[in-house]
C-alpha cells in the first residue's frame, strides 16, 4: 500500500490480495450457530453519539433479530452485532482470518467481527484507520472527508437517511460510495466520515489500524 498517496488521505478498495475461503467456511449459518450458539453476544443500537448495550444469546440474534430493516425505525430501537466480540470465545475463529498485508507504522491491530440482516447499517460517525471486508452479503460505503460533516440525524438509520436525506443532496454534496463483494476489502482513513448499508444478510469483519 502507497502510505503517501493512500494511507492518510483516501479510501481504496483491495481486490484479490488475501484467500479467505478458510475463515468463510466456518461463517456459515450451520457453523457459527454451532461454535458460538449458547454463547452471549454484545448488541449496540445503530445510531450515532450513544450506545446502548443489550446482551442476548447469539442463536436468539441469528433466529430473531436477523430480519430486514424496518425503514420507519429510529436507530436508537435497532439492534446491531458489530465489534463488541468477547476475543476469549471468538478468537479461535479471529485466528483463522488472513487480514490484508498491510500496515501503518506505529500501529496494532484489532478486529470487529459483525453479522447483521438487510437494510441494516451504522449511520455516520468516524474512528481511525482500518479495512473492512465482507465475508457474505453485500455491503455499501457512504464516505466524506474528515473536513466534510455530512448531514444526518444521530437517531436516523442509514436506510432512513438514504431514502430521506440522499436524493436532496446536490451532486457535490453527495458522499463518496461503493458496494463491497464478498473478498473485496475496504482501506478507510483516519477520521473519514461513514455509513454503512447491509444489501443482504450479511457477514463482515473490520481490521482497526490502533
Amino acid at each position: 500500500l502507497c502510505l503517501p498517496r493512500f494511507a492518510f488521505s483516501r479510501p481504496v478498495i483491495l481486490q484479490g490480495l488475501t484467500d479467505n475461503s478458510a475463515f468463510r467456511a466456518l461463517c456459515t449459518r450451520e457453523k457459527l450457530l454451532a461454535a458460538f450458539g449458547s454463547s452471549p453476544v454484545r448488541l449496540s443500537t445503530a445510531n450515532t453519539y450513544s450506545y446502548r448495550k443489550v446482551d442476548v444469546p447469539f442463536t436468539d440474534y441469528v433466529e430473531q433479530l436477523l430480519e430486514p430493516q424496518d425503514p420507519g425505525r429510529l436507530g436508537s430501537d435497532t439492534l446491531y452485532f458489530f465489534g463488541d466480540n468477547n476475543f476469549t470465545e471468538w478468537g479461535p475463529l479471529f485466528q483463522q482470518y488472513v487480514p490484508p498485508p498491510f500496515r501503518i507504522p506505529g500501529t496494532s491491530l484489532a478486529y470487529s467481527f459483525g453479522i447483521a440482516g438487510s437494510g441494516s447499517g451504522v449511520p455516520f460517525h468516524w474512528h481511525g484507520p482500518g479495512f473492512s471486508e465482507v465475508i457474505f452479503g453485500r455491503k455499501r460505503w457512504f464516505l466524506y472527508p474528515p473536513e466534510k460533516t455530512p448531514h444526518f440525524h444521530p437517531n436516523e438509520t442509514t436506510l432512513a437517511w438514504l431514502h430521506h436525506t440522499y436524493p436532496t443532496l446536490p451532486p457535490a454534496e453527495r458522499p463518496l460510495e461503493c458496494t463491497l463483494r464478498p473478498g473485496e476489502v475496504l482501506y478507510f482513513p483516519d477520521r473519514w466520515w461513514h455509513a454503512t448499508l447491509n444489501l443482504d444478510t450479511s457477514v463482515f469483519i473490520s481490521t482497526f489500524l490502533g
